[in-house]
C-alpha cells in the first residue's frame, strides 16, 4: 500500500492508512478486537474497519444513523458497543454556519430560538459485538431534548454521559444504569448552576461563552468533568443516582476556555487537562493542556503545561491549532501514567514524557499530509490535517482519525 508522507515525523512513523471505504470524517475512535470503531460527524453513522492487519487494513463496515441524527461518539468494551444519539448539529447549516455559533453560544437557547418539529433521535443504542464486523442492536436509551454528545464507559454497572436534555441550557452529567444493556435507564444528573432554566435558574456563563460538559472519565468513585468554557469539576459519584461537587475550577477567563478532556492518572495524584483549540488561527487565544496536582482533589493545582508545538508557525496554518483528545487509558489499551498521546488539529498527533509533571517534554510527533478530499461540508473549512482523536493499543500501536483524511495507523519510536 502506497502511503502519503507526512509533512513532519519526529520518532513516529505511519505504517498503514485507510479511507474508511469513503468516508474519511472521523472523530471518536475505538480498537477493539483487532477493528477500529469509527464515529462520523458528516457521513451519519459509524463505520468498523478491519485492522487485524494494520498495515492493511481490511473491510469495512458502515452503520447508518437514523434520520437527522448522528452518532459523533461511541464506547467499547467486552461484546457491547454504545453509540450516542443526537439531533445531527452540523447538518444545520442555516443555525451553526459559523463555527462561533456552536462553540460560544448555549446550544440550548440556540435551538430554542427556531423551534423545530422532533424529526431525530435523541439518546444511546446498545450493539452486541461478540462479532466485532456485525454489530446487532439490542438495546435503546431515549431521552428528551437534543440527545447525548459524548460516553464513558469501560464495564460495569454504570455508563456515564454529557445530554441535552429538555429545559436545560446546555449538555450535563447524567449517569446510565446498564444492569440491563437491552434496558439501560437514565438515573442520576449534575450540572453547573445557572443550566437548568426549566426549574428557574437563571444562566451564569458570560456572553460568548458556552457552559456546557463535553464528557467526564470516571476513576472508581470519581468523575473528571470538563465543561468548555465552564471550566473543569470533580465529582463525588458514589451514589450513581445522586452525584455531589468536590470542586469546581474555571480559569476562563483569562485564559480562552473550551476545556474538553481529562486524564486522571491518580496514582501519581495528578490530572491532565486539555483545552480544545476552537477557532482558526488562535482566535479563540493560545490554547493549552494543563497538569494539576490532585493529590487533595478538592484544590487541585496547576503545576504546568505542555510544551506547545514549534517546529513550524502552526497558528498561522489554516485551521484549528491546539489541544483537542487524549488517549485515555482504557482498560485492555495501552496504559501509562508516564507518556500521554494527544491530537494537536492542524499540528497532528503528539506523545509528551510526564516523568517529570513539573517540566513535560515532547517525544514524539507526526503531522499527516493533507487530505485528498473533503468530507467536511461546512462552508470555508481549509483542506489541511485536523487530527480529532487518538488511540493507542496494548502493543503500543498509535490510531488516529482526522475530520477529512481518514483513519491513521502509526508507530511511535520514542
Amino acid at each position: 500500500m502506497d502511503l502519503t508522507p507526512p509533512d513532519f515525523a519526529r520518532n513516529m512513523r505511519l505504517i498503514g492508512h485507510s479511507d474508511i471505504g469513503g468516508r474519511g470524517d472521523g472523530l471518536q475512535l475505538m480498537v477493539h478486537r483487532g477493528h477500529a470503531y469509527v464515529a462520523h460527524p458528516w457521513s451519519q453513522g459509524f463505520s468498523i474497519v478491519d485492522l487485524r492487519d494494520p498495515i492493511k487494513p481490511g473491510e469495512v463496515t458502515y452503520v447508518p444513523a437514523p434520520p437527522n441524527t448522528w452518532n459523533i461518539h461511541l464506547q467499547t468494551h467486552d461484546d457491547l458497543l454504545l453509540v450516542i444519539n443526537a439531533l445531527d448539529l452540523f447538518a444545520d447549516v442555516e443555525t451553526f454556519a459559523s463555527e462561533k455559533t456552536y462553540y460560544t453560544r448555549s446550544v440550548g437557547e440556540t435551538l430554542a430560538a427556531g423551534a423545530r418539529r422532533r424529526a431525530w433521535t435523541a439518546g444511546m443504542t446498545v450493539y452486541d459485538i461478540s462479532q466485532p464486523a456485525r454489530p446487532r442492536r439490542i438495546g435503546q436509551l431515549d431521552v428528551d431534548g437534543v440527545g447525548l454528545h459524548r460516553l464513558w464507559y469501560v464495564g460495569g454497572r454504570y455508563a456515564y454521559a454529557s445530554a441535552l436534555l429538555d429545559g436545560f441550557t446546555d449538555y450535563i452529567f447524567v449517569t446510565i444504569d446498564m444492569a440491563d444493556p437491552t434496558r439501560p435507564q437514565l438515573l442520576g444528573r449534575w450540572w453547573l448552576p445557572g443550566m437548568n432554566q426549566a426549574a428557574g435558574e437563571t444562566p451564569l456563563a458570560p456572553p460568548g461563552r458556552r457552559w456546557a460538559l463535553h464528557h467526564a472519565l470516571v476513576h472508581g468513585d470519581t468523575a473528571y468533568a470538563c465543561w468548555r468554557d465552564g471550566g473543569l469539576t470533580i465529582l463525588d459519584v458514589t451514589d450513581r443516582a445522586a452525584p455531589k461537587l468536590i470542586r469546581h475550577h474555571n480559569w476562563c477567563p483569562p485564559y480562552g476556555g473550551g476545556t474538553h478532556s481529562a486524564l486522571p492518572l491518580v496514582d501519581r495524584g495528578l490530572l491532565v487537562v486539555a483545552d480544545e483549540a476552537v477557532l482558526d488561527h488562535e482566535e479563540d487565544g493560545r490554547k493549552h493542556t494543563w497538569v494539576f496536582d490532585i493529590r487533595e482533589p478538592s484544590n487541585p493545582i496547576s503545576i504546568a503545561t505542555f510544551p506547545i508545538p514549534g517546529e513550524t508557525d502552526y497558528a498561522r496554518k489554516p485551521g484549528h491549532f491546539g489541544p483537542h483528545n487524549l488517549h485515555e487509558n482504557r482498560p485492555g489499551s495501552f496504559v501509562s501514567d508516564r507518556l500521554v498521546f494527544a491530537t494537536w488539529q492542524n499540528a497532528g498527533i503528539r506523545v509528551f514524557d510526564l516523568s517529570d509533571p513539573y517540566r513535560p517534554v515532547e517525544t514524539g510527533a507526526l503531522v499527516p499530509a493533507a487530505p485528498r478530499r473533503m468530507t467536511d461540508r461546512r462552508p470555508g473549512r481549509p483542506q489541511v490535517i485536523q487530527s480529532a482523536d487518538v488511540f493507542v493499543d496494548a502493543q503500543g500501536l498509535v490510531y488516529a482519525t482526522d475530520y477529512n483524511a481518514g483513519l491513521e495507523i502509526i508507530e511511535y519510536d520514542g
